[in-house]
């Protein structure tokens, strides 16, 4: 089981949040952007851009942050977070 915990977040409170399962037999990194795929479908939110910051935090702590410099549209939220909650 795969588990992904995606939340806008605005002002420090949650806005929105969504958790992604995927039980597929795939890779974590391919599991992670479908995830982020579906989300992002979910709130209806351009995809955002993986700067080396985010790829650095997220190898060592399963976590991340975007800002408004990983979106080309404009966000009306402060940052969207992504959490690895559970990996088998």
């Amino acid at each position: 089981m795969f588990r992904l915990w995606v939340k806008e977040i605005k002002d420090s409170h949650l806005i929105k949040d969504i958790t992604i399962e995927n039980n597929e037999e795939d890779t974590r990194t391919h599991k992670i952007f479908q995830a982020l795929d579906e989300a992002c479908y979910s709130f209806d939110l351009a995809k955002p851009i993986w700067l080396d910051n985010n790829i650095e935090e997220f190898k060592r702590i399963a976590k991340t942050r975007f800002y408004q410099d990983n979106f080309i549209e404009s966000i009306d939220f402060d940052y969207l977070e992504i959490h690895v909650i559970e990996e088998d």
